[in-house]
């Protein structure tokens, strides 16, 4: 936690140092009252000068008291609000250069927990805890001076429910109470997994009549949350009711009261010296009072903190220290390895040469390592052996920038952002001219349904303009053929496609010119069969490549795959557009 606040030192050094004089300044009203006290009742007339001095000096303490705790809290709440931007540019700097394989392997829940739940938690930790914190100490510390200089004995008697307070606090940090505050985070955060995943998959759950189940998974993370609460309250109860007890205003008079008559009684202290005790004996149980309320949030913020800093810590694609600009952008696999895990390899060997002005086709069974392929391009993940080169150098000696001015990507899980049409074709080119983009539109084949939609291309995705799957894949690749990037990959661009989106995409990739290198991955034949090359994979590895032509006269096995394939594609060729991706209408971003 110092690590990541050490850069807001100064900001807490001034929220510490107002405190501390607004802390001392708040003393003054009390001890105002103690000396009239003493003063008036004093026999003869009193001294009005002294007097009006007296009152004077508590009503300006009082003032500079208010001042110096505004601005404490003021700054402190600013400061907060810049440690929580701090964290949140961090993690999406961070969660922006991390592989994707990694998010594949995290909840949405647990990711949305850190960047917003956890991020937030900090605020009382900065904004409350260290104000009052020093306040609870530096008045109890000049209390006792000053009651130390009245009478030893009565603040030695004042400071027994301090002394039983601190007794009881070990009690509420145990291993087991922590364990217990652990558990239930962990609660909180499987029913925000819970509710995230109910959310985001609600039509396919109404759909295939999966409700029940899904709301018995958010009765039963719920269920077990009130199990964990439960237990959680029951252990600390005991301890927080006596700590509660012993630091409560009446047994702290009563202890005080109780000292003082006795002293009084025996002659051994002034009754108007019992009066400071009463004004200020309550104030020394202020720290462990605070020790108490704020323990929870302290705790709490580590423990946030804790998961930012595991996310920060989370190893990225690194830049190559000295970037080297690529010599064409002819692209090569040699011998490239990969896997997700270690043991268990999804790519085995693969040896493949993507020539410029040429079409790739990757097809094969699912599973076969085809999209683990096309997003070793982009470098969405490295090779664990072996090497991906552009231009004659491997990606990871290319700056981040070269590489996507280089190579742009058509996902099969297409999001878009909420903002106008116009504005998601431009993405990667935010300056494009308008006509740039109706043109990139229409070679898409998608301009005539966006001059269809209420604002055209002003239309706001997720707003005035609802798209279909297929149509919201043509947004896309209007995108990517606007970017007009030299390396074009395509990760089963005609997933959701209609027959128009598919003659869309056969339009695109045979009106490419240039000696552009394109790299699709295609599920149906008619979208590849004007492809140069088409690399048939399985298991991991190239077990066939060839023109279409090639490959079918070859009757192997990229024929029997295709003829299996065609048989099943029969029986849906009257599919229509599926719903777009719920992301459309969220307004997301692939990452």
């Amino acid at each position: 936690m110092a690590g990541l606040l050490r850069p807001h030192l100064p900001g807490f050094a001034a929220v510490v140092a107002l405190q501390v004089v607004g802390a001392l300044a708040g003393l003054a009203p009390l001890l105002a009252v103690v000396e009239l006290g003493r003063t008036l009742p004093a026999p003869g007339p009193a001294d009005d000068g002294h007097v009006w001095s007296v009152v004077a000096a508590g009503a300006a303490g009082l003032l500079v008291q208010l001042l110096c705790t505004a601005a404490s809290s003021g700054i402190g709440h600013l400061l907060d609000g810049k440690v929580q931007l701090t964290f949140r540019r961090q993690l999406a700097a961070r969660l922006g250069r991390v592989p994707i394989g990694w998010f594949s392997r995290r909840r949405t829940g647990e990711l949305a927990k850190v960047v917003g739940d956890d991020v937030g938690a900090v605020h009382p930790f900065i904004a409350h805890t260290p104000g009052e914190l020093v306040s609870a100490f530096v008045v109890p510390l000049a209390s006792l001076v000053y009651l130390f200089t009245v009478d030893w004995r009565l603040t030695l008697i004042t400071l027994i429910p301090v002394v039983l307070a601190i007794a009881l606090v070990p009690l509420m940090m145990t291993p087991a109470r922590l364990r217990e505050q652990e558990e239930f985070d962990a609660a909180m955060g499987r029913i925000t997994d819970s509710v995230v995943e109910f959310v985001q998959g609600i039509a396919v759950v109404k759909t295939f009549g999966g409700s029940g189940r899904a709301h018995h998974r958010f009765r039963t993370a719920t269920d077990e949350f009130v199990s964990t609460f439960s237990r959680w309250v029951h252990g600390i109860s005991r301890t927080a009711a006596g700590m509660q007890l012993v630091l409560s205003p009446p047994f702290v008079l009563l202890v005080v009261l109780t000292g003082g008559a006795a002293l009084i009684t025996n002659g051994g202290l002034a009754p108007a010296d019992l009066l400071p005790f009463l004004l200020l004996g309550l104030g020394l149980t202020a720290p462990v009072a605070a020790l108490g309320h704020g323990f929870d949030d302290m705790q709490a913020a580590r423990r946030a903190v804790g998961r930012i800093r595991d996310v920060l810590a989370v190893p990225y694609l690194p830049e190559p220290a000295h970037p080297v600009a690529p010599r064409g952008h002819r692209v090569e696999l040699r011998d490239v390895r990969f896997g997700y895990d270690a043991g268990r390899e999804v790519l085995r060997g693969i040896d493949l040469v993507l020539e410029p002005g040429t079409v790739t086709a990757l097809v094969g069974p699912s599973g076969g390592g085809k999209s683990t392929l096309v997003q070793l391009l982009p470098r969405f993940f490295d090779p664990t052996h072996g090497s991906v080169l552009l231009g004659g150098v491997d990606l990871r000696e290319l700056g981040s920038q070269e590489l996507y001015r280089t190579v742009s990507f058509v996902f099969q899980d297409v999001r878009l952002l909420r903002a106008s049409v116009a504005d998601n074709i431009a993405l990667a080119v935010p300056h494009a001219a308008p006509d740039d983009v109706v043109r990139a539109a229409r070679l898409a084949g998608i301009h005539e349904r966006i001059l269809e939609l209420p604002g055209g291309y002003e239309s706001v995705i997720g707003e005035d303009a609802g798209l279909s799957g297929g149509e919201a894949q043509r947004i896309s690749l209007a995108r990517a053929l606007l970017a007009d990037t030299p390396v074009l990959v395509l990760d089963e661009a005609t997933a959701f496609a209609d027959p128009q989106t598919e003659q869309a995409v056969r339009r695109a990739l045979a009106g490419l010119e240039g000696e552009r290198t394109v790299l699709v991955i295609a599920h149906r034949l008619e979208t590849i069969t004007d492809a140069d090359t088409v690399v048939m994979l399985a298991d991991g590895a190239i077990v066939e490549r060839g023109s279409p032509a090639e490959l079918l006269a070859r009757d192997g096995k990229f024929a029997e795959f295709w003829r299996s394939h065609a048989s099943a594609s029969t029986d849906t060729a009257q599919v229509h557009d599926a719903p777009a991706h719920a992301g459309t209408a969220r307004g997301d971003e692939p990452r």
